[in-house]
């Protein structure tokens, strides 16, 4: 009986020493591939929400195009500030029907043209969104200018 005890005390050390590393080896091969994944889910969600940020970008512009005067400047200002990776270039602004003035024009369609690119920071896969074209049509308000407001007061959405 004391045989037994003996030899169990004897090995239960040998078998701790042999599975002294095995945990950082574990966490060594399933952690790059857990934080990769980790920053893949984030980046998906930071390119989502430039998708909504386009999208309410398109609103913007449109609500800025019935409202402002025609072909007024501060609607792809204020569709660059609100989206940071926005150009000027990628806007397009068109009146309907095509060569109206600001009192026969029916409605506005502001649109970003396709090839918008969003870089993303995925470990080891250096990917890059490129967000699909958006658009929004309104139909035409006032398209008076700055003093569009009934009091004649000036428009704070238009300066």
């Amino acid at each position: 009986m004391m045989d037994t005890r003996r030899a169990y005390a004897t090995s239960a050390p040998v078998s701790r020493l042999r599975q002294r590393g095995v945990a950082a080896v574990e966490f060594a091969l399933i952690a790059s591939f857990l934080f990769t994944l980790l920053f893949g889910i984030m980046e998906f969600g930071r390119v989502l929400f430039y998708w909504n940020a386009t999208t309410e970008a398109t609103r913007l512009g449109a609500r800025l195009a019935v409202v402002c005067d025609k072909d007024a400047a501060v609607i792809k200002t204020r569709m660059s500030a609100m989206l940071n990776i926005l150009t000027s270039d990628k806007i397009n602004v068109a009146y309907e029907p095509s060569g109206c003035t600001a009192a026969t024009c029916t409605s506005v369609t502001v649109s970003i043209l396709p090839g918008m690119n969003v870089p993303t920071f995925i470990p080891f896969l250096p990917l890059s969104m490129i967000m699909p074209p958006f658009t929004t049509t309104l139909p035409r308000e006032s398209m008076t200018g700055p003093t569009a407001l009934p009091d004649g007061s000036v428009n704070p959405d238009c300066s």
